[in-house]
């Protein structure tokens, strides 16, 4: 479809639906048009003609940013690198959703612009604070939104609304020209109805805002050379022991363990885990001192216009203000804690997976009681920044009567093996190269270190990411070694040269020097050009290893080879 085409699509659906509280600020249909226009006459794009829906406290040029507050809002000059980021890829921004104000609140319900109901059970909450934005997806109007999350207000709505909700590493992407509800601790997230899209989306809008001058950027962060850029293919995944799941219903728990069932289907290795000190911290973060960051963000206005604040709202900032210096000192010590606490469980999973949210209240729920409801919303996913983690919510089927989510959730930087984990959670084929993601050295193999080779685990265990078959230029010849295991030496030669096949694959930059001292003898790592031109890390053998060796060079790759060698025998 055309981008003009998804355009008209969605402001179709957007009077179909008829759900107005979605938004703050919609914008004209005739001016996305003709940004639809222009996409569809230019080049090609990663994101071209992809309809967005953006939480209104993150800056979209020309559009006022009011942050679920009318007496606060702004207009900014300028988008958020976020939404300038995705612009840049072809997507286009239909407006600015609905959300609890501030962005304080898991629930959805605390707007002056209306309470944002369910997509299919209007009178269940949506789930907050992110809820326009979900709900805008999981309606089918737009095909991606950007949220916030500090506390699970990406993670929670898109359990509610069967969405992806990825929620990146904090400083991952940047949060500049979004107003902040805990600085140190906010996130901007993604919503989507499959992983792939979903990770897309992060790629192309990760990395530091290199331009910018707010403070935020001092908490921008570099992947790391060490980070793994995928997942295994038999992870090890951690879930809480049946016993501390006491929040969920029957029903839920009988969707939580078939989800667990499938996770292990997929060939993980599941271990249970003590959840208790992950809850632990999530107390901390409104339970405690570390909620003062956001009477730092947005205290003053509160206090100035009072009676222009959700009264939910009012309580929780006013309250956050409280906190002596010595108290915050005091939950750091417990944080530290907990962080050591949780250090060995996450040192020895792949990821952890849990539900992400123990139910979905109803809107006169929260309204008898929306502190205390908000509240029971929060355990399974307020810890995820506090304890510096990555997480991604995916739908697991329906409990009770309405979706039911889970999450994958690992530290720092594993992000790349969450999208992998989630992908495979729910059954997404591999889409490829994912623009704007953290690429690694290129590897070259033709022999042993193949998929299903007796080496191969020296790449998968160093999180290298399989990048598909690729061939060399005519200039080599391959023989074959009388090694243990068997392998094949990869020789260039002047004259008489051939492609041989091999995979590519890519290495985390700092596992470049354990593989090389793992590599056995007579190979070693040097320059292999590809048919491509490209040039590339690849083995090369030891000239003394290949006095006698068969030359094997007619088959082409190695695994044909060995596939002659075996009905040779048969």
């Amino acid at each position: 479809m055309s981008a003009a085409g998804r355009v008209a699509a969605a402001y179709a659906r957007i009077a179909e639906v008829d759900r107005p509280e979605l938004w703050i600020t919609l914008r004209d249909p005739e001016d996305v048009l003709a940004e639809a226009a222009i996409l569809d006459a230019g080049p090609p794009l990663p994101l071209r003609g992809t309809v967005v829906a953006v939480k209104d406290n993150i800056d979209v040029a020309g559009l006022p940013t009011t942050a679920g507050c009318p007496d606060y809002a702004y207009e900014p000059s300028v988008d958020a690198p976020v939404v300038a980021r995705l612009r840049a890829a072809g997507a286009l921004v239909l407006g600015k959703t609905n959300l609890d104000q501030f962005a304080t609140g898991l629930v959805g319900t605390r707007s002056p612009y209306g309470v944002v109901r369910d997509a299919r059970r209007p009178s269940f909450v949506s789930g907050g604070s992110s809820s326009g934005s979900a709900v805008a997806v999981a309606l089918g109007i737009a095909d991606l939104a950007l949220g916030t999350d500090t506390a699970g207000s990406g993670r929670v709505p898109a359990a509610f609304q069967g969405l992806v909700g990825v929620k990146p590493t904090r400083g991952l992407v940047p949060i500049a020209g979004v107003v902040p509800a805990c600085r140190t601790l906010d996130c901007v997230t993604v919503f989507a109805r499959d992983a792939v899209a979903a990770q897309r989306a992060l790629w192309l809008m990760a990395g530091p805002d290199v331009a910018g001058t707010a403070a935020t950027a001092a908490l921008d962060r570099e992947w790391p050379a060490d980070a793994p850029l995928a997942a295994p293919p038999a992870p090890t995944i951690g879930v809480p022991d049946a016993g501390q799941l006491g929040a969920l219903s029957p029903d839920a728990r009988r969707a939580f363990a078939a989800a667990v069932e499938l996770v292990e289907s997929s060939g993980a290795a599941v271990v249970e885990f003590d959840l208790d000190p992950f809850v632990q911290a999530s107390g901390l973060l409104y339970g405690g001192a570390y909620v003062g960051e956001r009477h730092a963000a947005v205290g003053a206005f509160v206090e100035a216009h009072p009676d222009r604040v959700d009264p939910a709202v009012r309580e929780i900032v006013r309250a956050a203000g409280l906190p002596t210096a010595s108290r915050l000192t005091r939950d750091g010590e417990a944080l530290d804690a907990l962080r050591m606490a949780t250090a060995p469980v996450l040192a020895a999973t792949d990821a952890l997976f849990l539900p992400t949210v123990p139910r979905q209240p109803t809107i006169a729920e929260v309204a008898a009681d929306p502190i205390g409801v908000n509240a029971e919303l929060g355990p399974f996913a307020s810890f995820v920044n506090l304890l510096d983690l990555c997480a991604i919510a995916v739908p697991a089927g329906e409990a009770d009567g309405g979706q039911f989510g889970v999450s994958f959730v690992a530290a720092a930087f594993r992000d790349r093996v969450l999208g992998d984990l989630a992908a495979r959670f729910l059954g997404e084929p591999d889409a490829g190269p994912t623009p704007g993601a953290p690429e690694g050295i290129p590897i070259l193999v033709v022999g042993a270190h193949r998929r299903g080779q007796p080496l191969h685990h020296q790449l998968t265990a160093r999180g290298a990411r399989g990048l598909g078959v690729a061939r060399t230029a005519p200039a080599y010849r391959m023989y074959a070694l009388d090694t243990d295991p068997p392998k094949p030496g990869l020789a260039r030669v002047l004259d008489h040269g051939v492609a041989i096949e091999g995979e590519l694959w890519a290495l985390p930059a700092a596992a470049l020097g354990s593989f090389l001292a793992a590599l056995p003898a007579p190979m070693a790592l040097g320059r292999v050009t590809l048919e491509d031109g490209r040039e590339v890390v690849g083995f090369q053998c030891e000239p003394a290893a290949l006095e006698g060796a068969p030359d094997i060079s007619e088959h082409s790759s190695w695994p044909a080879y060995l596939s002659a060698m075996s009905e040779s025998i048969s």
